[in-house]
C-alpha cells in the first residue's frame, strides 16, 4: 500500500563551491529523521529530498543545510544575477591584480625604480588587501563556515593558500624580518622578491575568472529545460459568460473553452472541439512535418496552430499539461546520481584533508631539505599544492553531463527517466522489440482484396456484374454487422472505397471461425479455411486449368507474408479472399538496419505464430524470433535473455509491457501524448516514431561516454597537478610550479570538464553505413 506521507522537494542552495560541499549538505540533511534520501545537484545548487512528511519538513532541512555551513537561495537568487556579481568582482579585481604586478617588476620599469622599495610593497599590500578581502570574500566566508563546521572544502584550500602568501608578504612588508633573495636559473621557479602580494591577488582573480566561465557555462548546461519553459505561452482567449477573454493562464479552469487563432501557440492541453488545422508539434517530438487534427483529436500545449480556428477544451492545465511533466521529469531526472558518481563522492570526501595533508608535508620537506631560502621555497610550494587542487571539477564532472544529456533528450522527444541506464546502456548487446503497436502500426487493416477470378461460369462463380465493387459490398455489409477488430478494418477499408454496407439477415457468428447471413438475398459466408469445410465449401477442388490455381496461389502467398486470410464465398462458391494485417510503422526497417548497424543483436518478441512471426522477421531484417509469447511471458523470456549472459534493451509500448520494461537492462517505452508518464520504462519515448529508438541509446552511450571522460580528467589533473605542485620534478629538472600558474590550471580544470559536458548538446545520431 503506496504510503502517501512520502513526499519530495527540491530546495536551492547557496554557497556551494565544490563537491565537497555537495557531500556535507547530503550528510548533514540526510541524519534527519524520516529523510529516505538527500540527494544535491552540485551543478544546478539543488537538493532533492524525499522524506516522511510525518517526521520531517521543510524548517528542519533548512536548519540542517545551516548547520552544514550554508542557506537557501532567496528568491530574488538567479543565475543570471549571480553571474553580474561575479563579473564585477572579477573585473575590479583583474584591474586591481594588473597594477600590483607591474608593481611587483618595478625594479624592470625605468620609471619606477627610484621608487624605494618600503614604497612598493606598502602600495601593494594596499591594493592586494581588497582584492583579498572584498573580491575574495566568497572564498573567505566559505573556509569560515567549514570551520566553524569542523570540515573543509574548496574554500579551505583557496583561503589557507592566498592568506599565507598574504600574511607571509604583509609580515615582510612592514617589519622586514626575511630577506629572501633566492637564485633563479632556466627551468626553475622565480622568487626575486621577498613578498608575493602578486601571488594572492593572481590566484583569487585567476579563481574568479574560473568561476565567471563556470557560472556561464553552467548556464548553458541547462539551457534546454529553460527553453521549454518558455515555450508555454503567458496567456490563453478563453469564452466565459459567452464572451471572448484574455486571461493569464494560472487562471484557465480544466473545461474551459479556449480559442486558437493560426499561428498562435495552444495554450493547454485539450481536445478540439471544433474546427480543423494542422499543428507543429516539433517541440514535442521533433517531428517538422505539421499533424493534420480535427475534431475529437487531442492537441498538446505549446504547440504551434499552423492554420484554421480551433475551439479547444482544457483538459490539463498549470503542472498537469504535459510540457510541465516533461520539465518536472527532467528536473527530477538531472538530480539523481549514477552509481559511477559514488566512487567520486567518496574521493571528494577526504579530498580536501588529504590536500591539506599533502601540502603540510610539503612545506615541512621544503623547509628542512630545500635550498636556501628554504622558506621561501616551502611557502611558495605549499600555497601551489593547496591552489592546484580541485575538488571542483569532481563535483561537476558527472551533473554537468547528466544535464546537458537529458536536456538535449529532452528536445529530441527522449526522457531519461533512470540514470542508472545511461551506464547499462554502453554494455547493451540486445535489443527486443515487442511486435503489436511497436514495430507495428497496432491497428488491422486491409492489404489484400482478391476476387476469385477461376471461372466466368455460373454454375462455378456467383455472376456479379461488377465484381470486385459488388462483393466488397457483401462483405462490407455482413462484416459491419460485426464487432470484430477485423471487422472494423474490412469496413473502414470498404467505405474508403465509397461502398455503404446495406441490411443483413440471419446474422450468425461462429466464434474463432468466421460470420454468415443473407444480404441482398444471397448466402454469404466470411472465416478461416476451417469454417468453409464446415460449411463444405471446396476452395482447393478445381480443376487445374480453369484458372483456380492462381486464387489458390494468392491465398498461400499472402499466408506466407504473415497476414491474416478471410475466404469469401457467395452461394456456397469461393468468391474471393480478404487479407487484413497489422502493417509495419514506415521506419521499422531503417530502425532495425540501423540498430544491427551499431553491433546490436535484434530480436522480435510477439503472441504471433511462428510462421507470421518469420515473415514480419524477414520484412524487416531481423534475424532471430521469439514466437507465441503470452503478455505475461514476455518477463520470462527477457530474464532468460539475461541468464544467458545478454544486456538487454525492450522496446514496447509502455502498458501492456510494464513487467518486461521493468526486467529489463533498459526499457524503452514508446508513448503517445497523455501516456508519457510510464512508470515502468527507465527511458520514455514521447513520439510512436521508431526512430528515437536508436537515438535514445546512442544518446545514452554519449552520456555516460562524457561522464567517464570528465572524471578521468578530474582524477588525472589531480593525480599529476598535485605532485607536481609539490616540486617532485625539482630534483630532477630544476622546475617548480609557480602559484599564479596553479590557480590557472585550477580554474582550467572546472572549465574544461563543463565544456566537454556542453559538446553533449551537438550531438546528432549516427545513421547507418550503406555498406553494412
Amino acid at each position: 500500500m503506496e504510503n502517501k506521507t512520502i513526499q519530495s522537494i527540491i530546495i536551492p542552495v547557496a554557497g556551494m563551491t565544490c563537491a565537497h560541499c555537495a557531500r556535507s549538505i547530503e550528510k548533514f540533511v540526510s541524519e534527519l529523521p524520516g529523510v529516505k534520501s538527500a540527494v544535491v545537484n552540485f551543478a544546478n545548487e539543488q537538493v532533492a529530498i524525499t522524506y516522511d512528511a510525518s517526521q520531517t519538513g521543510l524548517p528542519q532541512f533548512i536548519a540542517a543545510i545551516r548547520e552544514a555551513g550554508f542557506d537557501i537561495a532567496p528568491e530574488t537568487y538567479s543565475p543570471e544575477r549571480e553571474f553580474k556579481r561575479v563579473k564585477k568582482k572579477f573585473i575590479i579585481s583583474a584591474i586591481l591584480t594588473t597594477i600590483i604586478m607591474l608593481g611587483s617588476m618595478a625594479h624592470m620599469i625605468s620609471g619606477l625604480r627610484a621608487i624605494p622599495n618600503q614604497v612598493i610593497n606598502l602600495v601593494l599590500f594596499l591594493l592586494t588587501t581588497p582584492v583579498l578581502f572584498w573580491a575574495g570574500s566568497p572564498f573567505l566566508r566559505g573556509f569560515w563556515s567549514a570551520t566553524k563546521h569542523k570540515t573543509a572544502d574548496m574554500n579551505t584550500l583557496v583561503t589557507v593558500g592566498t592568506v599565507s602568501a598574504y600574511l607571509y608578504s604583509t609580515i615582510a612588508t612592514f617589519y622586514s624580518l626575511f630577506d629572501v633573495h633566492p637564485s633563479h636559473s632556466a627551468g626553475s621557479m622565480h622568487l626575486s622578491a621577498n613578498i608575493y602580494f602578486d601571488t594572492t591577488a593572481t590566484i583569487i582573480t585567476l579563481i574568479l575568472l574560473g568561476k565567471l566561465l563556470e557560472s556561464r557555462a553552467k548556464r548553458q548546461t541547462s539551457s534546454a529545460i529553460r527553453k521549454l519553459t518558455a515555450l508555454q505561452p503567458k496567456s490563453a482567449r478563453v469564452i466565459r459568460n459567452e464572451t471572448e477573454v484574455d486571461l493569464p493562464l494560472d487562471e484557465i479552469l480544466v473545461g474551459d473553452i479556449i480559442i486558437v487563432r493560426p499561428g498562435e501557440k495552444i495554450p493547454v492541453d485539450g481536445i478540439i472541439i471544433d474546427g480543423t488545422s494542422a499543428v507543429d508539434e516539433s517541440m514535442l517530438t521533433g517531428e517538422s512535418i505539421p499533424v493534420e487534427k480535427q475534431v475529437g483529436d487531442a492537441v498538446i500545449g505549446a504547440t504551434i496552430n499552423i492554420h484554421g480556428v480551433l475551439k479547444v477544451r482544457a483538459t490539463k492545465v498549470g503542472k498537469e499539461t504535459m510540457l510541465a511533466q516533461i520539465v518536472a521529469l527532467v528536473q527530477q531526472t538531472q538530480l539523481q546520481k549514477p552509481s559511477i558518481q559514488r566512487f567520486a563522492d567518496r574521493v571528494a570526501g577526504i579530498f580536501v584533508p588529504l590536500v591539506i595533508s599533502i601540502a603540510s608535508i610539503t612545506f615541512l620537506l621544503w623547509l628542512l631539505l630545500g635550498p636556501k631560502p628554504s622558506l621561501g621555497f616551502a611557502l611558495m610550494n605549499f600555497v601551489s599544492v593547496l591552489i592546484i587542487a580541485c575538488p571542483c571539477a569532481l563535483g561537476l564532472a558527472t551533473p554537468t553531463a547528466v544535464i546537458v544529456g537529458t536536456g538535449k533528450g529532452a528536445e529530441l522527444g527522449i526522457l531519461i527517466r533512470n540514470i542508472d541506464s545511461l551506464e547499462k546502456a554502453q554494455q547493451i548487446d540486445t535489443v527486443v522489440f515487442d511486435k503489436t503497436g511497436t514495430l507495428t502500426q497496432g491497428k488491422l487493416q486491409v492489404t489484400d482484396f482478391v476476387v476469385n477470378f477461376g471461372s466466368t461460369d455460373a454454375n462455378t462463380t456467383p455472376s456479379l456484374q461488377t465484381p470486385e465493387t459488388d462483393l466488397l459490398v457483401l462483405v462490407a455489409s455482413l462484416e459491419n454487422a460485426s464487432e470484430h477488430p477485423i471487422s472494423d478494418a474490412i469496413v473502414t477499408y470498404a467505405v474508403k472505397q465509397g461502398i455503404k454496407p446495406v441490411e443483413v439477415a440471419e446474422f450468425k457468428v461462429d466464434p474463432g471461425l468466421g460470420l454468415s447471413g443473407i444480404v441482398n438475398g444471397r448466402k454469404i459466408l466470411i472465416g478461416n479455411k476451417k469454417f468453409m469445410e464446415l460449411n463444405e465449401i471446396k476452395i482447393f477442388e478445381s480443376s487445374p486449368d480453369d484458372g483456380s490455381s492462381r486464387f489458390i496461389k494468392a491465398i498461400d502467398d499472402l499466408s506466407a507474408q504473415g497476414k491474416t486470410i478471410m475466404v469469401i464465398a457467395v452461394d456456397g462458391k469461393p468468391a474471393g479472399i480478404i487479407a487484413v494485417a497489422d502493417t509495419l510503422k514506415p521506419t521499422a526497417k531503417e530502425v532495425i538496419a540501423q540498430l544491427e548497424s551499431l553491433r546490436l543483436t535484434t530480436i522480435l518478441l510477439t503472441g504471433d505464430n511462428q510462421k507470421t512471426a518469420t515473415a514480419i522477421a524477414n520484412q524487416l531484417g531481423m534475424n532471430r524470433i521469439i514466437a507465441e509469447v503470452l503478455p505475461q511471458e514476455k518477463a520470462n523470456e527477457i530474464k532468460h535473455l539475461q541468464q544467458q549472459g545478454h544486456i538487454v534493451a525492450f522496446v514496447g509500448d509502455g502498458i501492456n509491457d510494464a513487467p518486461a520494461l521493468t526486467q529489463a537492462d533498459i526499457g524503452l517505452a514508446l508513448s503517445s501524448g497523455s501516456d508519457i508518464a510510464i512508470e515502468s520504462a527507465d527511458i520514455t519515448l514521447i513520439t510512436n516514431d521508431l526512430k528515437s529508438v536508436p537515438i535514445a541509446i546512442q544518446l545514452s552511450r554519449e552520456t555516460m561516454k562524457t561522464i567517464k571522460q570528465n572524471l578521468f580528467w578530474a582524477f588525472i589533473y589531480n593525480l599529476i597537478g598535485i605532485p607536481i605542485a609539490a616540486g617532485v620534478l625539482y630534483p630532477f629538472f630544476g622546475i617548480l610550479l609557480n602559484p599564479i600558474y596553479a590557480a590557472a590550471a585550477m580554474a582550467f580544470s572546472s572549465v574544461s570538464v563543463i565544456t566537454n559536458s556542453l559538446r553533449l548538446r551537438k550531438f546528432r545520431a549516427q545513421t547507418p553505413d550503406p555498406g553494412i
